[in-house]
C-alpha cells in the first residue's frame, strides 16, 4: 500500500514531492514524509496521519533542495508514528521503501554488533545502515548499492539519496513495482505511473532485480552485475485523470467510476453489433488448463473471488484464490505438465 516518489530536479522539489504524494493517497497510508539534500546535507520532514499534517509541517518548517524522495507508509514493522515514518536516514543516506525486508532481524543484529544504533521499529532502517557502512568503508554509492542487493532478502522497491550527491539517486526493484520518468534536465521515480503523471509521460518500468543510478541527465541500470537497457514507453495517463475530482475521497470516486470502468473493459472485448466476444491471443490452449490459481491482495483479492465463481460455474474449471503476501510461503504443488499451445 505504500507509495514512493523521487526527483532529481532543477527546482525546489518539496512542493513537487508533496503534489505527487497527494496523488498516491488512493493507496491508503498512515504516515508520510520526505527528505531532500540541502547544501549537501540530508533534511527530513515526517508526520503521522494524513498528508495534510505533512503539508502543515512544511508550512511551518519549509524544506529546500532540488533532489529528494517522498513516501506514504502503511505500517508493517512498527506502529504508525513519526519516528517510524519514512524516509529513514543516517548522516550519509536517506531511504524510502515499499515491501518487506525479510532478513532484517539478522541484518540488524549484525549491524548493531558493528556499532550501528537503530532508532525505529522498522525493517527499512537496516537498508540505511547497510549502505552507510559500505560508504564508511570508502565504497562508491554504486558499489554500496550492488553490495546491498546481494544482502537484502524479500520484496522491495527502494529510493535512496546520498549526502553530498545532489546529482544522484539510487534505487532498486525486487518484487515491488517501480517506474522511472524522463524529464528535461531532471528525472523522476515513482511507485507507478500515477505518481509521475503530472511530471512526465516518458516512463521506463524496472524489471525484477534491477537497480539503478539516476542523474539529471538519465539513468544507468544494472541487473546481476551487468549494465542493462529497459525500453522507454509513453504513458497514456495525464495528471487530470488521477485526482479526486469533486469527490471528498478516492473510495467514493472509485465507486462512482465503476460503471464507466466496466463499460471500457467490456468494450475492449465485446462487439455488441456482431454479438461476439473476442479474447486476446493466449500462448496456450485455455481449454486444456487443469486448474487456475489467482494470487491477489486487497480489492483485487475480492475480484479474484468473483472470478472463481465465474470460472467454476461457466468453464467448470477448478480455481483457488490466495492472498499474495501469503502465497509465497506455501509449499504449493504446481502441475508439472505444460498446457498445449493454442493453434
Amino acid at each position: 500500500m505504500c507509495g514512493i516518489i523521487g526527483i532529481v530536479g532543477k527546482a525546489p522539489v518539496a512542493p513537487l514531492l508533496l503534489q505527487a504524494l497527494k496523488r498516491l493517497e488512493y493507496r491508503g497510508y498512515d504516515s508520510a514524509g520526505m527528505a531532500t539534500l540541502v547544501n549537501g546535507h540530508i533534511e527530513r520532514r515526517r508526520a503521522e496521519g494524513k498528508i495534510a499534517n505533512l503539508d502543515a509541517l512544511l508550512a511551518r518548517e519549509p524544506l529546500a533542495g532540488e533532489t529528494g524522495i517522498g513516501h506514504t507508509r502503511w505500517a508493517t514493522h512498527g506502529r504508525p508514528s513519526e519516528v517510524n515514518a519514512h524516509p529513514h536516514a543516517t548522516s550519509r543516506v536517506a531511504v524510502v521503501h515499499n515491501g518487506i525486508i525479510e532478513n532484517f532481524q539478522e541484518l540488524r543484529e549484525e549491524l548493531e554488533a558493528e556499532g550501528c544504533r537503530f532508532v525505529t521499529e522498522t525493517d527499512t532502517e537496516v537498508v540505511a545502515h547497510l549502505l552507510t557502512r559500505q560508504l564508511e568503508q570508502q565504497r562508491t554509492p554504486q558499489q554500496a548499492m550492488e553490495y546491498a542487493m546481494g544482502r537484502l532478502q524479500g520484496a522491495f522497491a527502494l529510493a535512496i539519496i546520498v549526502a553530498g550527491r545532489s546529482d544522484l539517486m539510487l534505487g532498486a526493484r525486487r518484487g515491488s513495482p517501480l517506474a522511472i520518468g524522463f524529464g528535461d534536465g531532471e528525472m523522476f521515480l515513482g511507485s507507478d505511473a500515477l505518481a509521475l503523471s503530472s511530471f512526465t509521460r516518458q516512463l521506463c518500468y524496472l524489471e525484477e532485480d534491477d537497480w539503478f543510478a539516476l542523474s539529471p541527465d538519465g539513468v544507468e541500470i544494472w541487473n546481476n552485475g551487468r549494465r542493462v537497457e529497459r525500453p522507454v514507453t509513453q504513458s497514456a495517463l495525464s495528471g487530470a485523470e488521477v485526482g479526486k475530482g469533486n469527490y471528498p475521497h478516492f473510495m467514493l470516486k472509485e465507486i462512482h467510476e465503476q460503471p464507466s470502468v466496466i463499460g471500457d473493459t467490456l468494450q475492449a472485448f465485446l462487439n455488441p453489433l456482431a454479438r461476439k466476444v473476442t479474447l486476446p491471443d493466449l500462448p496456450f490452449d485455455f481449454a486444456a488448463v487443469p486448474r487456475v490459481t489467482i494470487v491477489a491482495c486487497g480489492t483485487a483479492y475480492i475480484a479474484g473471488l468473483v472470478a472463481k465463481y465465474w470460472f467454476e460455474q461457466v468453464a467448470r474449471l477448478p480455481v483457488e484464490v490466495d492472498i499474495g503476501s501469503e502465497f509465497r510461503y506455501r509449499a504449493f504443488a504446481i502441475a508439472r505438465r505444460r498446457c498445449p499451445r493454442a493453434a
